[in-house]
Parts: structure tokens; sequence; C-alpha cells
């Protein structure tokens, strides 16, 4: 059976000011918050996705993860890097068609079913491991993680909350995934 632990990644300068992800490393002092993981088993696979604040935070956990392209958060074409509120106000019609329709890639990037699509992919190679597994990559691949787990549309995974250095726990049985938790802290004896 195998135990997958998601990481999100640790906050980088775009999450503190509510812009679309981009390619950014991770806070030096989020980082640091990174010496007690709590509750990772003795041995364990290491993954990554590709983003720098994805790496940086797997490699803080242990050095040398498995980059992983399905791990990567979606492309938001021209959105990459633009805050949130900015889009909302210029281009209305095109964000709330990508909030409605899982197939829309209004900024030129990437749909949220072209997401879950390479995330179930991945899962499925997973599910016939043993043993645990940790990756570390950003809300979006964790998302589609969960929708997949549950059977829930892709473009649902709005729904999760999932802070910078949460857990999300899967567990591949014979009958599918099973959600053992979601946006737990991943610090114990926080310093």
């Amino acid at each position: 059976m195998r135990r997958l632990i998601l990481v999100r990644h640790a906050s980088t300068p775009g999450m503190r000011a509510a812009c679309f992800p981009s390619a950014q490393d991770a806070d030096h002092a989020a980082l640091a918050k990174v010496r007690h993981v709590a509750g990772l088993p003795a041995r364990f696979d290491h993954y990554s996705g590709p983003e720098p604040a994805a790496r940086q935070t797997a490699e803080a956990i242990r050095p040398a993860p498995i980059v992983v392209a399905a791990l990567a958060e979606a492309d938001h074409g021209r959105w990459s890097g633009l805050p949130y509120e900015r889009v909302a106000v210029e281009e209305p019609e095109a964000l709330l068609q990508w909030r409605r329709d899982p197939d829309a890639a209004p900024h030129g990037g990437e749909s949220p079913s072209a997401l879950a699509a390479r995330v179930a992919y991945w899962l499925v190679g997973q599910s016939e491991l043993d043993g645990a597994a940790v990756a570390c990559c950003d809300a979006g691949p964790i998302r589609a993680a969960l929708c997949h787990a549950l059977g829930l549309p892709a473009g649902s995974g709005a729904l999760f909350d999932l802070a910078p250095l949460s857990v999300t726990e899967l567990s591949a049985t014979r009958a599918g995934w099973r959600v053992g938790c979601v946006n737990r802290p991943v610090l114990s004896g926080r310093s």
C-alpha cells in the first residue's frame, strides 16, 4: 500500500501578495521552519515539483528529491505572477470563465482539466507502489490529487484551503485513494 504525503511548499513573495503562481524562491524564514517535520516515516521516496519553492522545501526536508514534472503548478499563461485582483478588474469575463469551466484556459496556459489529468496519471503510477512517499509542490497539484481521490470534477479543488507548509495525506487501497488529512500543519515544535 502506498502512503502519499503531499506538502505544500513554503511561502513565496507572490503568495503573500495574492498573485497567480509563478516560479519563485521560497521565503528564507519559511524554509528555516522546515527543520522538524511532523509525522514523516523513517523511510520514504522523495519527490518535488519543478518550481524553485517546491524544490527548496523538499531539500529542506531531505536532500536530493526526484523532480517530477507532473507535480508542477498549472501554467497560468499571461496571468502568471499577476495579482488576482488585477486580473479580476482587467479580465473579469475571462476569470469567470476559468473558474466555471474546467476546460477553459483564457490566460493561454493550462486548463484545470489538463492539470487534473496529469496529476491523476501520476497518482495511478503511485498507487502501484508500496511504502511511503513525500512530495513537495504548490496547491494546484495537491487540489487536483484530492479531486481525483474523492471523484470530484476537475476544478473543484478550489474548495480546499491549503496553507503553505501544510500536509495532505492520501493512502492507496484496492478501492482507490483514501484521504487521511488535508491542510494539517507540517511543523512540530515550532521555533
